[in-house]
């Protein structure tokens, strides 16, 4: 029995756009790593750019072996591509479940990563520099209590009477781990969308390795019988 071309070229194309994919994610995770800056509160909020730099490689890795075995006709490669599928596929819906209802925990996991660089008097100047950008940048001001955190309060903190924040105050009054917890909240919707339609592509790759898996299988027997 002939392996099906149609399949067989359908999973190649597939995981060429799976491969594509993968360096299209790698690029932008080390332009967004670069552009950050090495801004440490950042980094050590929302470590999301390191993951999605392992997501690009892995991605890469997984569509060079899927083109390969489709094109070889390789069991032994189809079947590594199709158990690397199903355990990402796992993955993708556990962390998708995880983020859907652990909205709390996600929080309370902001606050004390912040919590941890508190009292700012005490932070290197670095961090204390690091903190003065994205407090212009997010209109906030401290990490977890507002401007009390800090011991003078610096000049980022300031704002004019025309935004909401600053009617009744000269300062941002909002500390900086509600602006990013909201800014996570908002994009939540967004990521949870993407995940889901990986795990749709997903499905659709493991379908098609399992198919030529078996028909390779189905050639082979044919052979050995003839």
């Amino acid at each position: 029995m002939a392996v099906n071309k149609c399949i067989k070229y359908l999973l190649f194309f597939f995981n060429l756009l799976f491969w594509l994919s993968g360096c299209l994610i790698l690029g932008v995770s080390i332009y967004l790593k670069v552009s950050k800056g090495g801004n440490k509160i950042t980094s050590d909020t929302l470590p999301g750019v390191d993951l999605l730099i392992a997501i690009g490689v892995i991605i890469m890795v997984l569509g060079f072996l899927g083109c390969c075995g489709a094109i070889r006709e390789n069991r032994c490669l189809l079947l590594l591509f199709f158990i690397s599928l199903l355990i990402i596929f796992i993955l993708l819906v556990a962390a998708g479940i995880l983020g859907a209802v652990g909205e709390k925990k996600v929080n309370d996991l902001v606050n004390e990563s912040l919590a941890k660089l508190t009292p700012l008097s005490s932070q290197p100047a670095n961090v204390q520099a690091d903190l003065e950008e994205l407090q212009q940048e997010l209109q906030c001001c401290g990490l977890t209590k507002g401007p009390s955190d800090w011991a003078a309060v610096p000049a980022s903190c300031r704002c004019n009477a025309t935004i909401t924040d600053c009617k009744s105050s000269p300062v941002y009054t909002t500390p900086c781990s509600t602006k990013i917890i909201s800014l996570i909240q908002s994009n939540l919707t967004v990521v949870l969308g993407i995940a889901f339609g990986i795990a749709i592509l997903l499905i659709f790759g493991m379908v098609f390795s399992m198919i030529l898996y078996c028909q390779i299988g189905r050639k082979d027997a044919a052979a050995s019988t003839a």
